[in-house]
């Protein structure tokens, strides 16, 4: 029997107390052969360093104190990673159980994949589940003309290709993700989905892509439009978006992706 990869787990933090403890055993209650656990605290000063010392002898490392924000500490958590699959989960998201299981399988199923992501579920503050947000396979063409829709928070990938790309930059705030994803793609790296739900995305009014919107989707589309630079005519351009957008919507209608009573899900959202 083929033994499973170790995976490395690095959860940025900063004032989360509230979800921190439900976040930490999401992923220590996979029961996962080969977990390391690494908890990065941005300095906090709530009861997060007490929560991470409740469970500290589970973790290959852990610290708190002031580390510049959201990709730094990431950038740190990943240095001290010996894992050969990497990933991280912020401190508000949880896993679903047993999605570790899963992700080690399916790398040692399939040594040519470099990336794997699957669906999540959005979640409100409570914890109470708003929808599915189902995605399709990843396409270079679809993913730079219309926009991120890979999950961080399902998202694995190995070593050897993080290493390769440089690993994350500070470049983009919020949008570091994103620059990764594509990165991983420049590489020539394998991205593959699997359509199952492996985390909960909590959705609230604090969650920094809700609060700072607006910043998130001008790093979205400065990464993207670093592939639009050959289009010098805006018809093109603008041709070619509506065509990829279009293509998206089809294949997500034809794959079953778009939930019934979509419209209801977003008013609860928003409500949330």
């Amino acid at each position: 029997m083929t033994s499973l990869p170790r995976i490395s787990v690095v959860v940025p933090s900063f004032n989360q107390a509230k979800y921190l403890e439900l976040t930490l055993r999401s992923i220590l209650g996979q029961d996962y052969p080969d977990l390391e656990l690494i908890v990065i605290d941005g300095g906090s000063k709530d009861e997060s360093p007490d929560i991470i010392r409740k469970y500290q002898q589970h973790m290959k490392f852990w610290c708190s104190e002031p580390d510049g924000g959201h990709p730094e500490g990431l950038i740190k958590g990943f240095s001290h990673a010996t894992g050969e699959i990497l990933c991280f989960l912020n401190s508000d998201d949880l896993f679903e159980p047993g999605v570790l299981r899963e992700v080690g399988e399916y790398f040692s199923a399939h040594p040519d994949v470099d990336v794997v992501y699957g669906d999540t579920t959005w979640i409100n503050a409570d914890g109470k589940s708003l929808r599915r947000q189902k995605e399709i396979p990843f396409n270079r063409f679809l993913w730079i003309y219309t926009y991120n829709y890979i999950p961080g928070m399902s998202t694995f990938w190995r070593r050897g290709i993080y290493d390769r790309v440089g690993g994350i930059t500070t470049t983009y705030r919020l949008s570091f993700d994103a620059d990764l994803w594509i990165r991983f793609s420049d590489a020539h790296g394998k991205i593959r989905h699997i359509a199952r739900q492996w985390s909960c995305m909590r959705f609230y009014s604090e969650q920094n892509n809700r609060r700072l919107r607006a910043q998130s989707d001008r790093d979205d589309i400065e990464i993207r439009s670093r592939y639009w630079k050959n289009h010098a005519v805006p018809k093109t351009l603008f041709l070619r978006r509506k065509v990829a957008m279009g293509m998206r919507i089809l294949w997500r209608l034809l794959t079953g992706c778009y939930s019934l009573g979509y419209q209801r899900y977003m008013e609860k959202a928003e409500k949330a």
